[in-house]
C-alpha cells in the first residue's frame, strides 16, 4: 500500500450537540477523536484540525483557518502538513471507521491511477468526503480552484475531482451528529 498522511477534522461547532467537543465524546469507553486516530495510524504523518487539545506526540494538532471557516477551510489548513501523494481526510465523528477501511480507500486511489480519490458512499447512497482518501496533489488543486475556503461546501470541492465510490454500510459510515446518532453508536458495541 501506498504511503499516506492523514488530516482529520475534528473541529466544527456541534449545534446539534449543543456544542460539545465531539472529538472528547466516548463511545465504547474510547473518544471518538482516539478513535479517528486509530483508523489511521499507518499515516506518515497526521494532523488534527480543530482546536487545542491535548494529542499523541506524533500527532500536529492546528486550527482551520480562518476559524470556524468550516470542513474545506480544515483541509485547506491540514493539507500544509502534507507531504507525501496520498491524503486520508477523516472526520473525527464516525467511531466505526477502522484501520481496514482506511487501507482500502488508499488502495483504491493507488490502483486506479485516473481517479483523484476514492470515498465511501453509505447505504442511503450518500457520499462521505470526509471518509475518503485523495490524490494530494489533485486535492490541493481543487481547494486552490475553489478560491476562498472558509465557509465552502464540501460538495464543491469533490465535484471538481473524479472519485472512486466505495460501497460500505449505513455502520461503518455513521456519524455522531445527534445525541440519538451517539446513543446509537454507544449501543451498537455494547450488542458486540
Amino acid at each position: 500500500m501506498e504511503a499516506y498522511d492523514a488530516v482529520v477534522v475534528a473541529g466544527g461547532r456541534a449545534t446539534r450537540l449543543g456544542g460539545v467537543d465531539k472529538g472528547q465524546l466516548e463511545v465504547g469507553g474510547v473518544s471518538l477523536l482516539s478513535r479517528a486516530l486509530n483508523a489511521v495510524a499507518a499515516a506518515h504523518h497526521t494532523v488534527v484540525v480543530g482546536g487545542a487539545r491535548p494529542l499523541p506526540g506524533h500527532v500536529v494538532g492546528t486550527s482551520e483557518v480562518p476559524p470556524g471557516g468550516g470542513p474545506v477551510a480544515a483541509l485547506a489548513t491540514g493539507l500544509a502538513y502534507v507531504d507525501v501523494g496520498v491524503v486520508v481526510a477523516l472526520a473525527c465523528d464516525m467511531p466505526f471507521l477502522t484501520q481496514q477501511h482506511v487501507s482500502r480507500l488508499v488502495q483504491a486511489v493507488t490502483d486506479e491511477r485516473h481517479a483523484d480519490g476514492a470515498l465511501f458512499v453509505d447505504g442511503a447512497g450518500r457520499r462521505q468526503p470526509l471518509a475518503a482518501a485523495y490524490r494530494t496533489a489533485a486535492l490541493r488543486a481543487a481547494v486552490d480552484a475553489l478560491g476562498d475556503p472558509d465557509g465552502a461546501s464540501m460538495r464543491a470541492l469533490t465535484n471538481r475531482l473524479t472519485l472512486i465510490e466505495a460501497t460500505a454500510d449505513s455502520e461503518t459510515t455513521l456519524d455522531c451528529d445527534t445525541w440519538a446518532d451517539v446513543a446509537r453508536s454507544r449501543h451498537i458495541l455494547e450488542e458486540r
